[in-house]
Formats: C-alpha cells, sequence, structure tokens
C-alpha cells in the first residue's frame, strides 16, 4: 500500500535556502519509494533532471512561485526554460490579484499563457492559493483553469497562511469533475492526512514529509 500511495506523491523541497546536496538526496529519496515526482526551485530542474535520467520518477517545478503575480509572458518564458532544463510537469501560481478583483480575462491569459508554453510537453497544474480565496472564487478559478487548458487544479503553494482543506479539495473536485486532476499541498504531514485528501478526491500529493508519510504505511 506505502508504494502505491508514493505514486500520488510530488515530494517536495521548494525552500530558498535548499542547497545541491539536498537535492540530490531528494532524488535518491524519489527513486527509492516510487514518487510520483520531485518538485523543486527551477534553479535545480537541470541537476533533478540529470539525475533522475532513466528513471520513472518526473521532475516538476514551479512558475511565478510563490506569488503569482508576474507577468503571462515571464510566467510563459519561466514554463520554456523549465521544460528545456528537463521539466515535465509545471505548477503555476495562478494570478490571484486579478482573481480578487475578478479580472477574469487576465486569469485565463495568464494560465493559457503557461498552458501554450508547455505545448503539451509537460502537465501544466496552476495553483489557486485557497486560503486567499472565497468559495465561489475557488470554483471560478476551476472553471477559468479548465478553460484555459490546465491539467490539474492545486491547492497551495505551502507559503502563505494555510493549506491544503478536505473541504476546499472536495470542492475542487465536485467543480472540475473529470475534466481535470486535483493537487492538495500544504500541511499534509501524515498518512491519515494523506488517505483522506486522496479519498476527498485528490489525485496527487506535494509534501515534504512524502517519506515520514510512506513510512507510516508501512507500520
Amino acid at each position: 500500500m506505502s508504494r502505491k500511495l508514493a505514486k500520488f506523491i510530488d515530494h517536495t523541497l521548494l525552500k530558498p535556502e535548499a542547497t545541491s546536496d539536498q537535492i540530490k538526496a531528494l532524488c535518491k529519496e524519489a527513486i527509492e519509494y516510487g514518487f510520483a515526482s520531485v518538485c523543486i526551485n527551477p534553479c535545480r530542474v537541470k541537476l533533478a533532471s540529470e539525475l533522475l535520467k532513466g528513471t520513472d520518477v518526473k521532475v516538476c517545478t514551479v512558475i511565478g512561485f510563490p506569488l503569482g503575480a508576474a507577468t503571462p509572458e515571464v510566467k510563459a518564458f519561466e514554463t520554456k526554460n523549465a521544460i528545456d532544463n528537463g521539466a515535465s510537469e509545471v505548477d503555476m501560481v495562478m494570478n490571484i490579484g486579478a482573481m480578487k478583483e475578478k479580472d477574469y480575462e487576465l486569469v485565463e491569459k495568464d494560465i493559457r499563457a503557461v498552458v501554450e508554453a508547455a505545448g503539451g510537453k509537460a502537465i501544466v497544474k496552476v495553483i489557486l492559493e485557497n486560503c486567499l480565496l472565497e468559495k465561489d472564487e475557488i470554483k471560478k478559478a476551476c472553471e477559468i483553469c479548465i478553460k484555459a487548458g490546465a491539467d490539474f487544479v492545486k491547492t497551495s503553494t505551502g507559503f502563505n497562511k494555510s493549506g491544503a482543506t478536505l473541504e476546499d479539495v472536495k470542492l475542487m473536485k465536485e467543480t472540475v469533475k473529470d475534466r481535470a486532476g486535483v493537487k492538495a499541498a500544504g500541511g499534509i504531514k501524515d498518512a491519515i492526512t494523506a488517505k483522506a485528501m486522496i479519498e476527498a478526491g485528490a489525485s496527487r500529493l506535494g509534501t515534504s514529509s512524502s517519506i515520514k508519510i510512506v513510512s507510516e504505511m508501512e507500520d
């Protein structure tokens, strides 16, 4: 069961102080435990790609992270650069301010810029940062993500005031249905929470407690 659960997990290290040695250890752990991907900052993509070559572990990175306040053009460039360096999944932060002021055209343009830059070469996950949104805004954001061609909607950066909640994961899954995946991230630190998120509708989990979670499943 622990191996099965591992396939839901993006083994994550996004701390700004993360060193190359820590990234090497992260990649080694991801291979050993069979995680879906490593999720790392863009400057570490090339290293991770080299270390994970020939394995089933994907390289995931973040775009417009953690604020989402870069322009669509900058996010598109970041995406292309990440793919050139070996990323096959990108987690972009939505333009949250635009969402709050109901500038849905800009929100969609922003997401679409990343989707088009990815060009089918990378899965695109959109971080909504739910702790800054009302429930109706979460639903609307999910619909815009679908319209713009995103592959996943994601709860949180893990760098704001709170992370994933079961209520939000259920709401996101009910909204996207089978049109996109749901990634829960932020505050997932044990196997009980991880399983609950999957049962609520998450098909991917972002966590830095990956080894602890799968180890608890083995107990």
